[in-house]
């Protein structure tokens, strides 16, 4: 068996490691979060009072606008300048967490938005709130909408985990680097990692195309019953 490969079966465990107890937690926690935030986020902007508007606008601005990577670097290297001081890995699920906030924000808000106004009124003739009308018509509706964008906001985000890496949290890409430290093969075990989010993004772009199937088949049912 050629050195090559053998280094790659070697590394492949420790890479694999790496990404079920950091990536994987960090990427699904950060997103769950982040959702639960652009969902808040988009219903602010939407129904809410023009100062608390201003607010949440004033926060997607500024994590729309710079990058990631300066985002983690201010939360990890220089909140503690102020005296808050996180560990690693809080750190970066925070960074991820409001990075996913403000761009899922939009999404949802712009989902929201392309729901006819009429399904509003017709949720209002029988009889429902305004809170029932958006969980129990809006939502579902928009959902139809809003779940490619997603989708590709969370394979994004699988990828970019790879950033915490810079603030010391021991993820796969880190696994790989510290691999790399001890066997100068950088080109070999970078390979390796790359072809292991590619794998994952794979797997995950296969699940949204049924997912996106399925809600097209659910829409198609709902639209031949009005």
């Amino acid at each position: 068996m050629p050195d090559w490969m053998l280094l790659m079966l070697n590394s492949l465990g420790p890479l694999l490691w790496a990404a079920l107890i950091f990536t994987a937690p960090l990427t699904l926690l950060s997103f769950v979060f982040g959702l639960s935030l652009g969902l808040l986020v988009a219903l602010v902007r939407l129904f809410a009072a023009a100062p608390f508007v201003v607010i949440v606008r004033f926060y997607v601005w500024i994590f729309r606008g710079t990058p990631l990577l300066v985002q983690l670097f201010l939360i990890f290297y220089g909140l503690p300048s102020v005296g808050i001081v996180l560990d690693a890995f809080p750190a970066a699920l925070i960074g991820f967490t409001l990075n996913v906030g403000a761009y899922s924000s939009e999404i949802i808000r712009a989902s929201i938005s392309s729901v006819a106004k009429g399904q509003w009124e017709a949720a209002y003739a029988v009889g429902m709130s305004g809170p029932q009308a958006m969980r129990r018509t809006i939502l579902p509706q928009a959902l139809r909408v809003a779940v490619p964008p997603l989708s590709n906001t969370f394979i994004s985000l699988v990828k970019d985990t790879s950033l915490a890496a810079a603030i010391t949290v021991p993820e796969m890409f880190q696994a790989a680097q510290r691999i790399v430290a001890t066997t100068y093969e950088p080109l070999i075990l970078y390979v390796e990692a790359a072809l292991i989010y590619l794998g994952l993004s794979s797997i995950l772009s296969s699940l949204q195309v049924r997912l996106e199937a399925r809600l097209n088949r659910y829409g198609g049912f709902l639209e031949a019953r009005s």
